[in-house]
C-alpha cells in the first residue's frame, strides 16, 4: 500500500509541476478531499480501490482527457460548474467577457441579457449571479448542453436565468435585449490544434466554425441588431488573431464604439460595440 505522499511524488517524477498539480486534483477527487487536506495528511494510505481509481484517472489524463471531464466540474468566475463532454470546458480567458458585461449592466435594474451558445451556462450564470435583478436568457442548439446548464442553475440556486433551445439568435424569437453576449466557436475547421490535446475531447460544434472560424460570429453579428434595444451592446469572444476582422464586421452592421479587449496574456479576446 502507498501513501498520499508517495502517489504524488510518483506523479511529479513522471512529469513537471503541472503533472503534480493535476495529480493533486485527481487524488483529491477520488478521496473526496480538498487539495489542502492532501498536504496535511501526506501519510494517509488510501485503500486499493481508491488507488486503482486514481491510477485509472491518471491514465485517462495522460491520454489527453480534460481534467474537468474527469472530475465533473470546473471553477469559473465565482462559481463551481458541473461539466460533461457535452459542453466546452469553461476557460479563464472567458471571464473577461463576464467582466466587460457586468461593467455595462447597472445594479438593481431589470436589464435583459441573452447568452448565445451557453454550453455549461458559465457566462449566463456568472452574470445572473452578480446581477440578481437582471433577466438572462441562455440559449444553445444542443439539448444535452442545455441540460447541463439547467442543472448548474438549479444547483447554484440562480433563478433569474431561463433557457431556450435554438441556433444563435433564432432562439430569441421576437424578444429584445439590452445586451447580447456569446462565446461562439471560432477555430478554423482545418486548424491542426483541433486534433491535439484537450480539444480532441471537446464537442467539435463548440470549437470550429467554417473555413476561417468566423461563420458563427458572422451569423450572430448579422442577426443580433434585430434583438438589441437602442444602445444595446453585443460582446463576442474570439480568437487572438480575429480582433480586426470582428471589429470590421461589427462596423459594417452599424455597431458603434467598436473595440477589442485583450486577455491577461495580452491577446485579443473580446470585441464588441453597441447599437445606435
Amino acid at each position: 500500500m502507498v501513501s498520499v505522499r508517495e502517489l504524488l511524488h510518483a506523479a511529479a517524477a513522471r512529469g513537471d509541476v503541472e503533472a503534480r498539480h493535476e495529480a493533486e486534483i485527481l487524488l483529491g477527487h477520488v478521496l473526496q478531499r480538498e487539495r489542502a487536506w492532501l498536504f496535511t495528511h501526506a501519510d494517509f494510505v488510501p485503500d486499493q480501490a481508491q488507488v486503482d481509481r486514481y491510477n485509472e484517472l491518471m491514465k485517462e489524463r495522460q491520454r489527453g482527457e480534460p481534467i474537468a471531464y474527469l472530475v465533473g466540474h470546473r471553477g469559473f468566475w465565482t462559481l463551481d460548474l458541473l461539466v460533461t463532454p457535452d459542453v466546452l470546458v469553461p476557460r479563464a480567458e472567458t471571464e473577461l467577457l463576464v467582466e466587460l458585461a457586468l461593467a455595462r449592466i447597472p445594479l438593481g435594474v431589470g436589464f435583459r441579457i441573452a447568452d448565445l451558445g451557453t454550453g455549461s451556462g458559465a457566462i449566463a450564470l456568472a452574470i445572473a449571479g452578480d446581477r440578481p435583478h437582471a433577466r438572462v436568457l441562455a440559449t444553445d442548439a444542443s439539448c444535452a448542453a442545455l441540460a447541463v446548464a439547467t442543472a448548474n442553475a438549479q444547483r447554484l440556486g440562480i433563478d433569474n436565468v431561463e433557457f431556450a433551445e435554438g441556433d444563435w439568435c433564432a432562439a430569441l424569437g421576437s424578444r429584445m435585449f439590452e445586451m447580447i453576449v456569446s462565446n461562439p466557436p471560432y477555430i478554423a475547421a482545418a486548424d491542426a490544434h483541433l486534433a491535439q490535446g484537450d480539444l480532441r475531447f471537446e464537442p467539435p460544434a463548440a470549437l470550429a466554425s467554417g473555413v476561417d472560424g468566423l461563420d458563427a460570429i458572422r451569423q450572430i453579428i448579422d442577426t443580433a441588431p434585430r434583438h438589441l434595444a437602442g444602445g444595446g451592446w453585443l460582446l463576442l469572444e474570439h480568437g487572438y488573431h480575429q480582433g480586426v476582422a470582428v471589429r470590421d464586421l461589427l462596423a459594417k452592421h452599424g455597431f458603434q464604439a467598436t473595440q477589442t479587449w485583450q486577455d491577461l496574456a495580452d491577446h485579443d479576446r473580446i470585441s464588441g460595440g453597441h447599437r445606435p
